[in-house]
C-alpha cells in the first residue's frame, strides 16, 4: 500500500521556492532594531498637539512625520503578517504580529488628535493652507479628511472612541472562535468511501463529491453544527449590526450603508443600481440552475447540487513554471513592459509557492510600499483552479507594485473597491485566451462553465448578500428587534427571489446568513461585485480595443488611491455610477449560459 503523502515542515522548501523578506529586514534581529526605534517615535506624534493652525508649513510637518512613522509601521507589519503565514504555529512570529497590533494601538490612540484638531482649524485659514505650496502633495488626503468634518467628535471624544476599538470588534471575535476553533461538524465518507473530517475548507470540496449523497450529508451535517448553536450567532450578527448602527449614529450619518459609502464617496444609488440590475437578470441564472438540474440529471436541484462541476475535465497536470508562462502569455494584451516585470518576479522570489505544515491555507497578495508585492500560495499543479488563483494574485501584485512605484507614501495604497477589479480583469483575461485555445468541445464547456459560476457566485451571490446586510441594518435602525427568526425569514425570502422556484431550498440554509464571516465588516461584499462587473467590462475594452484603452488601464493600476475609486474607474473607461457596467456583465453571463445550453 503506497504511502500517504505527508506536508514537509518549512525547513525542508527549498530557498527558490520561497519569498524572499530581506527587502523588508534582513534577520528577525533587524525587525527587532526597528520596532524599537519606531516604538520610541510614538512620543513625537503628540509632539504637533495644539500647533496643526498655525502655518501650513506646521501642518505639512505633520503629515509629512505620520506618512515617515507609516511608512516603518507598514514593514514592521509585513515582515510579522508573512513570517507568521509561513507557519501558524510557531510561536516567535505569532508574537510578532502581537507586539505589532499594540505598537499599532498605542500609535493609533496617540494620534487620535489629529483629526479633530484639523477639523477644527477656522474654515478661511484651512481654504488658505490648501493653496500654499508646501502642502501640495497632502492636499488630497486633507480634503478627504476634511469632508469628515461633520462626522468628528471632540477630541475628548475621539479618544473615547480610539480606546474603545479592540471592545467594538467583540461580536466578530466571538463569531470568529466559534466559528473558526470550537464548531466541530464530525466526519463524512466520500464517494471512495474516505472518512474525511468535515471542516471549513473540507465543506466545499465535499460540495463539489460526484455523489449526491455525499454533498447531501455533508451539508445536513454542516449546518446541523451551527443549528445547535443558531441564537449564540444570531445574537453575535445582531450585536455586529447594533454596533454598526451606533457607529454611524455618534458620528451623525444618516444610516449604517452611507456611513460605510462614506469613505469612498460612493452613493447609495450605486448600491441600489447593483441589486436592481441582478434583480433584472436572474430569469438567466434560474435558467442556469436548469441547465445544471439537467447535466447532473438529477429530478430536484437542492444548494448542495451547485457546486459540483457539471463538465468534467481530464486530469491535467500544470507545473508552476508553465502556470506562469501560461498567465503571462495570456496578459501579453497588456504590453511588453508588464508582462516582463511579473514574470521576472513570478519565477525569482515574489512567491511563496507550496504548501508546508503550518503554513497559511488558501492564497494571497501581500505588498507594501516596500519590498517586493509577495504573493502566498499553496499550489498544486493537477488543478486548473491554481492557474488562475495564480493569475488573480498576480492582478493584485501588479497593481500594488505599479501604484508603489508612481504614487508617494500616502496615496500608493489603494480601496477594496478597486482592489478586486485588477485581480479579476486577469482572471477575465486568462480565461479567454484559454477558451480561445480550448483543444476540445469538452475543455470549452469546462472553462464556459467556470466563468459562469465565478459571475454566479462574485455578482449574483454577493449582491444577495449586500442586500441582506442593508435589509438587517434596515431592521435595527427602525428599531425591530434582529431575532432568530427575523434573520431566518428574511434570509429564506432572498435564497428563494435569487435561486428561482425550481431549485429547493432546504429549511437549514436559512441559517446560511449567520456564517459569513463578512458580515463582521458591513457593507464590505457589493464591492465583490461592483468590483467583477468593472473587471469584465475593462477586459473588453482592452481586448477590443489598442495602445490607448491599455494605456488607460494601466494608468488607473499606477494611480493607486490618489483619487476616489469612481473616478479612478470612470479614467480606465467604466462608469460605475451607470448601470451599463453591470448590466453588461450580466448580459455577458447570459451569452455564456446560451453557449453552455448548446455544449451539455
Amino acid at each position: 500500500m503506497a504511502r500517504a503523502k505527508k506536508t514537509p515542515p518549512r525547513s525542508a522548501m527549498r530557498v527558490e521556492d520561497t519569498w524572499d523578506l530581506a527587502p523588508l529586514f534582513k534577520s528577525d534581529a533587524a525587525w527587532d532594531r526597528a520596532y524599537k526605534r519606531l516604538e520610541k517615535q510614538i512620543g513625537r506624534l503628540a509632539a504637533f498637539r495644539g500647533k496643526l493652525g498655525r502655518s501650513a508649513k506646521t501642518l505639512r510637518d505633520c503629515c509629512a512625520f505620520e506618512v515617515e512613522f507609516d511608512k516603518l509601521a507598514e514593514r514592521l507589519g509585513s515582515y510579522a503578517f508573512l513570517k507568521a503565514a509561513e507557519d501558524v504555529g510557531n510561536s516567535t512570529y505569532q508574537g510578532m504580529v502581537a507586539r505589532y497590533q499594540h505598537l499599532a494601538t498605542k500609535a493609533h490612540e496617540a494620534a487620535s488628535y489629529m483629526a479633530p484638531e484639523i477639523q477644527a482649524i477656522p474654515k478661511k485659514r484651512m481654504a488658505a493652507f490648501l493653496k500654499a505650496p508646501v502642502l501640495k502633495e497632502f492636499r488630497f488626503s486633507l480634503e478627504k479628511l476634511l469632508r469628515y468634518r461633520p462626522h468628528i467628535l471632540s477630541e475628548p471624544e475621539e479618544r473615547v472612541l480610539a480606546m474603545q476599538g479592540e471592545v467594538a470588534g467583540t461580536a466578530g471575535k466571538v463569531f470568529g472562535q466559534l466559528n473558526d476553533a470550537d464548531l466541530r461538524f464530525g466526519s463524512v465518507k466520500d464517494e471512495k468511501g474516505r472518512t474525511i473530517e468535515l471542516t471549513q475548507s473540507s465543506f466545499r470540496s465535499l460540495l463539489e463529491s460526484p455523489k449526491q449523497a455525499v454533498r447531501k450529508t455533508a451539508f445536513t451535517q454542516f449546518y446541523a453544527g451551527y443549528a445547535a448553536h443558531a441564537n449564540t450567532v444570531a445574537a453575535t450578527l445582531s450585536s455586529s449590526v447594533l454596533q454598526d448602527v451606533y457607529q454611524a449614529r455618534v458620528r451623525n450619518y444618516p444610516s449604517a450603508l452611507e456611513a460605510a459609502l462614506f469613505h469612498d464617496r460612493v452613493p447609495v444609488s450605486v448600491y441600489d443600481s447593483l441589486i436592481e440590475a441582478v434583480h433584472d437578470h436572474l430569469d438567466t441564472a434560474y435558467r442556469y440552475f436548469e441547465i445544471r438540474r439537467r447535466a447532473l440529471r438529477l429530478k430536484t436541484l437542492h444548494f448542495y447540487d451547485t457546486y459540483v462541476p457539471i463538465v468534467p475535465m481530464a486530469r491535467t497536470r500544470t507545473p508552476y513554471d508553465k502556470a506562469v508562462g501560461l498567465v503571462c502569455e495570456a496578459l501579453a494584451p497588456l504590453g511588453g513592459a508588464y508582462c516582463d516585470t511579473l514574470e521576472k518576479g513570478l519565477r525569482g522570489r515574489w512567491v511563496d509557492r507550496y504548501e508546508n505544515l503550518g503554513k497559511r491555507s488558501g492564497a494571497f497578495s501581500a505588498g507594501g510600499y516596500a519590498g517586493p508585492p509577495y504573493i502566498l500560495l499553496n499550489y498544486k499543479d493537477d488543478v486548473i483552479d491554481g492557474v488562475f488563483t495564480l493569475a488573480h494574485e498576480a492582478g493584485h501584485s501588479m497593481h500594488t507594485y505599479h501604484s508603489a512605484r508612481n504614487q508617494p507614501f500616502q496615496y500608493y495604497d489603494y480601496t477594496i473597491f478597486v482592489a478586486e477589479v485588477a485581480s479579476t480583469f486577469n482572471e477575465q483575461l486568462l480565461n479567454k485566451y484559454l477558451l480561445e485555445r480550448a483543444p476540445s468541445r469538452q475543455m470549452r464547456a469546462f472553462l464556459i462553465n467556470k466563468e459562469i459560476d465565478e459571475i454566479r457566485g462574485t455578482l449574483v451571490r454577493q449582491t444577495m448578500f449586500a442586500e441582506f446586510e442593508q435589509i438587517i441594518h434596515a431592521i435595527a435602525e427602525a428599531g425591530e428587534p434582529l431575532t432568530l427568526e427575523r434573520f431566518r425569514a428574511e434570509y429564506r425570502a432572498l435564497l428563494e427571489r435569487y435561486f428561482g422556484p425550481k431549485v429547493v431550498i432546504d429549511d437549514v440554509l436559512a441559517l446560511e446568513g449567520l456564517r459569513i464571516p463578512h458580515f463582521y465588516h458591513a457593507f464590505y461584499v457589493y464591492k465583490y461585485a461592483t468590483g467583477i462587473a468593472a473587471a469584465i467590462a475593462l477586459s473588453e475594452r482592452v481586448l477590443k480595443g489598442g495602445k490607448r484603452e491599455r494605456d488607460s488601464y494601466l494608468r488607473f493600476l499606477k494611480s493607486g488611491g490618489s483619487k476616489y475609486p469612481l473616478d479612478l474607474l470612470r479614467e480606465a473607461g467604466v462608469d460605475m455610477e451607470r448601470p451599463e457596467p453591470v448590466a453588461a456583465a450580466m448580459a455577458r453571463f447570459t451569452r455564456l449560459v446560451d453557449e453552455l445550453d448548446d455544449l451539455v
